[in-house]
């Protein structure tokens, strides 16, 4: 069965699946008779798994999903994997099509020799010529061209005329006339003979034609393999097999597969970090660019956080197992480049529209060539109409101009994976270039987001405070939150049990505390609860203006401390914005912290736009104002009040050392979670986009001018004319040269 993604209407389990439809109409018609459906296709669900055998795709077409190998009914083109694996099973399509080839060439070889032979020193052996021509020629045209006549065909039948329709009326014309006339030679009249009177046959060309047709399918499908080899490296970064402590401290390897959660494994000097977890004992230098794209070892040590496939390069420590299978960062990481390869940019939009109207338009002139050629050329005139209308075919590509945009994405967002920029769609990449506005969020984005405590305020009630503050916080994933506890550890002090905690996004915690009702937060969130701050406003100043963001602890209705939470800049973030700033693009702060810090932060980083003491739903507003502005925004955040702004931002960036919520709301992840990755994923998108206007060009260009000169345009100025088998050749490797550019992204350097 065929499937189509679109976006849901309705869905329906069927086959341990969920399917989606686009409207219920078409979810009845499923539901009643799934197997005999043939209404609008359902698409797979994102948590179903594939069916057996794999699933396939076309790279024009990646709303045409099939469960077998074969061919798109729009463009003829061989399906592929949806999902690339560490070994890459054999390809049938170019197993047989290099069948095809080889057997082809060894019978046109003859045809050719003759053909070059007859016009060198005359048809010597006449008719015997044209039979041995028909007998070599016609299992080329007929065996080895017959995939070709069966895509025609299904174009035909879909009403989506591609490639394979023009090469199918090209070859099949000049093979049929031929036949005729070597069977029938007395039925021709004077305007389709030559001045020996002899009418004239076409069997090298259709033969010709049809091995290099052949040839470019070969060279396309194995350069087309060549565009999953990122997904592929991926895959191969994780290791086969784990080693598992067990609870009697025996030590034993393990297949990663059965590797689960709350598993303890040890990681030792020169192994792979099996999946994601955190380091309970031991240290390590750990490498991370196969992942991150950064060289630097990383020293974990116990409470670090570790990533599947990364190396362990020195030390040795054992970590408990906390994400597995799909759930890895690594699985993640090549779900999400799998799905960014199918996804479409703006610009296919161009060549989708024009592709729509290309081979009509291209029959169109064949047609026209033919009775112009027909009508006022010369002797032999039907035989000159043949040939330029066939050549007029030959050359044309659709194939080319639908490439262009779906291979440089292809392997654009594949190379971004592996310099750590993860592309979660074409829109994403392709609006990131023209951004002329990044807003960026503060804390864990600007600074390393793991604040601590640096400084505590109060009136003889610090460790109470700290206990009382800790036991809300420990409820909460906020930098801040863990600064807080960390610091209550850090004292050896013992955290209560907290009740009726609710957390107040951007501003803070409440609860209550052995009785006590506690608030820990800003002032703005004291304000709202009616608790006086001004006892120590005074006292927090100094703290402030070094840049510590303030949060108050009030028990009972009374501020007992303020705590001063530091949080160090990434070192990477000032040569960021340098670059982002010689771009001439406008950097703006966009924070829930005090107006204070924030302007600390941004005189440190030069940063001139600053919006403090915003909430999460005021972020998206902010975003909202700069785009009415005209502005182009990107947004770039790591917490969970930053996923509004993020999905409003025309691109969302997450840190990808944030939370899942904001990775989800992006479109592009930067897995080391500095802004470094913005100076990369910016390079990325220009480049791309660079590349799919050459090949758009080259393809356009092609065209406008390969059509006139086969057409026969230069003949009455030149006397030239273009052999429809040099227009073959020309049309092949078109779509080769295409495929061949984009793959230069592999290297492109970011």
């Amino acid at each position: 069965m065929m499937v189509q993604r679109a976006k849901a209407a309705g869905t329906y389990e069927y086959g341990g699946k969920k399917w989606y439809f686009c409207n219920p109409g078409c979810l009845e018609k499923f539901r009643n008779n799934p197997e005999k459906y043939t209404g609008e296709r359902p698409a797979l669900g994102p948590h179903s798994a594939p069916a057996a055998g794999g699933t396939y795709t076309c790279p024009m077409h990646p709303e045409i999903v099939r469960h077998e190998p074969g061919t798109c009914p729009t463009c003829g083109m061989a399906l592929e994997p949806v999902h690339a694996t560490l070994d890459e099973p054999e390809n049938p399509e170019l197993g047989e099509m290099g069948r095809r080839l080889r057997i082809s060439a060894v019978l046109t070889a003859p045809i050719l020799a003759m053909a070059m032979g007859g016009m060198l020193f005359g048809h010597l052996m006449g008719r015997l010529q044209v039979w041995i021509e028909l007998l070599l020629a016609t299992p080329v045209v007929v065996w080895g061209g017959w995939p070709f006549f069966e895509r025609a065909w299904a174009s035909v039948r879909h009403r989506s005329p591609n490639m394979f329709t023009l090469i199918a009326m090209g070859t099949g014309a000049a093979y049929l006339y031929s036949v005729a006339a070597a069977l029938f030679p007395s039925l021709f009249p004077a305007s389709f003979r030559g001045h020996s009177g002899e009418v004239a046959v076409y069997f090298e060309a259709a033969a010709v034609i049809t091995t290099l047709v052949l040839l470019g399918q070969v060279l396309e499908l194995r350069a087309r393999s060549q565009t999953s080899s990122a997904i592929r490296a991926l895959h191969g970064l994780a290791p086969k097999s784990a080693r598992i402590v067990r609870v009697t401290g025996h030590e034993e390897d393990i297949a990663l597969e059965a590797v689960q959660p709350g598993d303890l494994l040890r990681v030792r000097p020169g192994e792979k970090v099996p999946v994601d977890g955190v380091v309970l004992e031991g240290s390590g230098a750990v490498d991370e660019s196969m992942v991150t794209g950064e060289a630097a070892r990383v020293e974990k040590r116990a409470g670090s956080k570790v990533t599947g496939a990364t190396v362990n390069s020195t030390g040795s420590f054992v970590m408990r197992a906390e994400r597995v299978g799909s759930e890895t960062l690594l699985a993640q990481i090549v779900r999400m480049v799998s799905e960014a390869q199918r996804s479409r940019a703006q610009i296919q939009r161009i060549a989708d529209r024009v592709a729509a109207y290309f081979v009509p338009a291209v029959i169109a002139v064949a047609t026209i060539t033919f009775g112009i050629w027909a009508v006022a050329g010369p002797e032999p005139r039907m035989a000159y109409a043949l040939v330029n209308a066939v050549a007029v075919l030959m050359i044309a590509c659709p194939c080319a101009l639908g490439l262009a945009t779906p291979m440089s994405i292809m392997v654009g967002t594949g190379r971004g994976a592996t310099a750590g920029v993860l592309i979660r769609n074409a829109e994403a990449l392709e609006a990131l270039e023209k951004v002329d506005t990044v807003v960026i969020d503060k804390t864990g984005t600007l600074t390393e987001g793991k604040p601590r405590v640096v400084a505590l305020v109060s009136d003889g009630m610090e460790e109470e405070a700290l206990r009382f503050a800790a036991a809300l916080e420990r409820a909460s994933e906020h930098p801040l939150a863990a600064a807080v506890l960390e610091s209550a550890e850090a004292r050896s002090l013992t955290i209560p049990k907290a009740d009726a905690v609710e957390t107040i996004a951007g501003q803070g915690v409440t609860g209550r505390v052995e009785g006590h009702a506690v608030v820990v937060g800003s002032a703005s969130l004291l304000e709202s609860k009616r608790i006086a701050v001004t006892g120590f406003a005074s006292r927090v100043e100094p703290l402030r203006a070094e840049g510590q963001t303030v949060i108050f602890v009030a028990v009972d209705g009374r501020v007992i401390a303020a705590l001063g939470i530091a949080d160090p800049v990434k070192s990477s973030t000032e040569a960021a914005l340098h670059f982002l700033r010689q771009e001439g693009v406008r950097v703006v702060m966009l924070t829930g912290d005090n107006r204070t810090t924030a302007e600390h932060v941004a005189r440190k980083l030069g940063i001139e736009e600053i919006e403090a003491e915003v909430q999460p739903g005021q972020k998206a507003e902010a975003v909202r104002r700069l785009q009415q502005q005209g502005r182009t925004v990107a947004m770039a955040g790591d917490g969970i009040n930053d996923a509004p702004a993020l999905a409003q931002a025309q691109v969302g960036i997450a840190m990808g050392t944030g939370t899942d919520v904001a990775i989800e709301s992006a479109g592009i992840t930067l897995v080391r979670g500095d802004l470094g990755g913005i100076v990369r994923a910016r390079r990325l998108s220009r480049a791309t986009m660079r590349n799919i206007r050459q090949n758009l060009f080259f393809a356009f260009v092609y065209n406008l001018l390969g059509v006139p000169v086969a057409a026969g345009v230069l003949y009455p100025v030149l006397g030239l004319l273009l052999s429809p088998m040099i227009a073959s050749a020309a049309m092949t490797f078109s779509s080769v040269s295409v495929i061949s550019n984009a793959l230069r992204l592999r290297k492109v350097k970011l």
